[in-house]
């Protein structure tokens, strides 16, 4: 293992080596398309039964896949504040492993605290730490997956809806139980358990593990402790997606046009309301009412119905009033000249 400099290219930038850097997760990117976004629901379905009719069968495979993800997700989410901590202390070296790549201090630090917090987690199964794991897979997700248009957002959510709702409140009718809570909240076999059974270790050795609820979800402990409210990544990451997207056509906006709206008429206060306000209010407001929901009724609901409806539709009203709706729909982006440059999140 060697350390050396980074290496800078031809024009003088920094090299794009190490699996962390930012010119990487550009490179990274995933941007869904029409096709995609119709069969996401469909793919979600799919593996939605697959683990409800098969899960002692898959659950130690896909536990160990799930803490992989989770390790890696939680080290991009680290990888700011390490960077900041060792700034003072380390130049931006890179120590060679060989055929794994290179890597600065940085990015070593964050694996490793993001492995750290994985095994605690494995050998407790602390719901503070499954959620801050669940955290950084929405982080993740967020950062390496892009909508292109208003068309592709509202054929995705719109899918989705109808896949939420479907599985909360209509599965039960055909497979004789909520296949979306009971897979939500059915606890997987440990990972040590498991290896401490086939290596036939002593009763001590990892018998007292508990069962581990995946990060899937974010949970809450209710005022008296008895119970967990839970909601689910994709209640995050797909909204998420959607305010991601409109802060880049704010961004965009504004620096194509440079429109500086008149204070004295409706249509310039109008134009100073930024879409992903908007739609983070929309957000906010969608949460507060499943929650208030959920508690009325007592039972499980579908978060995306009340989440999609309160940011698609306000979004879909403010870009009619606002003369950006057929742009956003189709080709938000395609007029952008190759020195505009817009927000990327």
């Amino acid at each position: 293992m060697d350390c050396e400099n980074q290496d800078k290219d031809k024009d003088g930038n920094p090299s794009t080596a190490g699996s962390f850097n930012n010119n990487n997760t550009n490179n990274s990117i995933q941007t869904i398309d029409s096709t995609q976004a119709l069969f996401l629901p469909i793919g979600a379905s799919v593996s939605l039964l697959v683990m409800f009719f098969f899960f002692d069968s898959v659950q130690v495979v896909f536990t160990i896949c799930t803490a992989v993800l989770a390790t890696i997700a939680f080290a991009f989410l680290l990888l700011p504040m390490c960077q900041y901590l060792t700034r003072p202390c380390s130049p931006q070296n890179k120590i060679s492993f060989g055929c794994c790549g290179r890597f600065t201090l940085a990015e070593l630090l964050s694996f490793s605290l993001s492995v750290m917090l994985v095994l605690i987690w494995v050998l407790t199964g602390h719901w503070l730490l499954m959620d801050a794991l669940a955290m950084g897979l929405c982080v993740a997700m967020i950062a390496f997956v892009r909508l292109p248009s208003l068309k592709v957002s509202c054929l995705l959510l719109s899918g989705l809806l109808i896949y939420d709702v479907f599985w909360v409140f209509f599965s039960a009718y055909i497979f004789n139980s909520n296949v979306m809570v009971k897979v939500a909240t059915q606890p997987a076999e440990n990972p040590i358990d498991v290896l401490s059974r086939k290596l036939h270790l002593g009763p001590g050795m990892g018998r007292d593990v508990p069962r581990l609820s995946l990060p899937g979800k974010l949970v809450f402990p209710s005022s008296t402790g008895s119970h967990f409210s839970m909601l689910g990544i994709g209640d995050i990451v797909m909204p998420g997606l959607l305010l991601c997207f409109v802060l880049r056509y704010d961004n965009y906006k504004k620096q194509a046009t440079g429109e500086v709206p008149g204070p004295g008429n409706m249509s310039g206060r109008m134009q100073r309301v930024s879409y992903f306000h908007c739609t983070l209010i929309g957000y906010f407001v969608g949460l507060l009412t499943a929650t208030v929901a959920s508690r009325i009724h007592r039972a499980a609901q579908p978060a995306l119905l009340y989440l999609v409806p309160f940011t698609l539709l306000p979004l879909l009203t403010m870009a009619y009033l606002k003369g950006d709706l057929r742009r956003m729909w189709s080709e938000p982006f395609h007029a952008k000249s190759s020195s505009s440059r817009f927000l990327e999140v």
